[in-house]
């Protein structure tokens, strides 16, 4: 594999140092700053995308030209990142499109509500709401695959295990791109160990994303927040991605452990010298195009032993 020269990716950490760092900025400046980056995206060619709504949420179909008409019932349910407070289907149209293509698979990003307006259970109640509207539109659940990056890591967990409690049928499999498993202990060692390392997170974001999600909620913190304290057994195959260098490294590691002893089937890659969802970068880091053409692997792999 192609890798990128380390000074490079010494600048580019340097530059995510100075752009990421959403310390003393409102709520509406962050949401402006991605709107602004996501204009600012170079487009993947031959991807169709279409808005649609999903019950009352927003969404948007993304999808290759020259995917598989075989592969049309097929979807990833696709959940953003963005802290619980940010993230449009615009943001995440170029790494959608990424993903269709290298998997085959028409995606479905969903806007879910956001916080502060909407705290915690918002988030949680829609993607399970998207998944049900997937449902009643004629996918069956050993066609969808979920995935999701960072807190849309976590959301993706987390309807997996709500989908288990309540004894519905669960999707295929799952993808996690550095997710956090614990929001409420942040009691990974990474959180010290790759703190000068991690150019776009830190304990001081992640408990402002906790905050943010619960809002004015004064009883005791739900554990649905904290998967890894939670029995994971009767998941699905599960896909997890990590950069080495970011401070959730061992929210991924240790949800990999978790799993395997729980029985899950878990493949868990760790990247070196990457970051937080270094696959935003995929049109210039050949490591992050590599992340998604394994990712498109995992995708075509699961779906196909069903």
């Amino acid at each position: 594999m192609q890798r990128t020269p380390l000074e490079q990716l010494k600048g580019i950490k340097s530059y995510l140092r100075q752009t990421s760092n959403y310390e003393g900025k409102t709520v509406e400046e962050i949401r402006n700053g991605m709107a602004d980056a996501a204009a600012a995206l170079p487009q993947l060619p031959d991807i169709m995308f279409e808005r649609v709504a999903i019950g009352h949420l927003k969404g948007e179909w993304v999808s290759s030209v020259d995917n598989n008409p075989e592969t049309e019932k097929q979807v990833i349910l696709y959940l953003h990142g963005g802290g619980f407070i940010s993230g449009t289907c615009e943001f995440y149209r170029d790494l959608a499109s990424r993903i269709s293509k290298a998997s085959g698979v028409k995606v479905l990003t969903l806007e879910y509500r956001l916080a502060p307006e909407y705290p915690y259970p918002a988030a949680n109640e829609d993607c399970l709401s998207a998944y049900s509207w997937l449902m009643e539109n004629g996918f069956t659940p050993h066609n969808i695959i979920l995935g999701g990056d960072s807190v849309g890591g976590s959301l993706a967990l987390m309807t997996l295990l709500s989908l288990r409690d309540a004894n519905e049928v669960l999707p295929a499999g799952a993808f996690l791109i550095s997710p956090h498993t614990d929001l409420v202990h942040l009691d990974g060692e990474s959180y010290q160990s790759r703190a000068e390392l991690d150019p776009s997170g830190s304990i001081q974001t992640n408990q402002r994303i906790l905050s943010a999600y619960l809002g004015d909620v004064s009883q005791e913190v739900p554990l649905l927040l904290s998967p890894l304290r939670m029995d994971l057994k009767g998941l699905p195959p599960l896909f997890i991605q990590v950069g080495d260098h970011e401070v959730l490294l061992c929210d991924a590691t240790r949800c990999a452990d978790l799993a395997r002893d729980a029985g899950v089937e878990v493949t868990l890659e760790v990247w070196d010298n990457m970051w937080s969802v270094f696959h935003f970068l995929a049109y210039m880091l050949p490591e992050a195009q590599h992340a998604i053409t394994n990712i498109g692997q995992f995708v075509r792999t699961t779906l196909i032993n069903q």
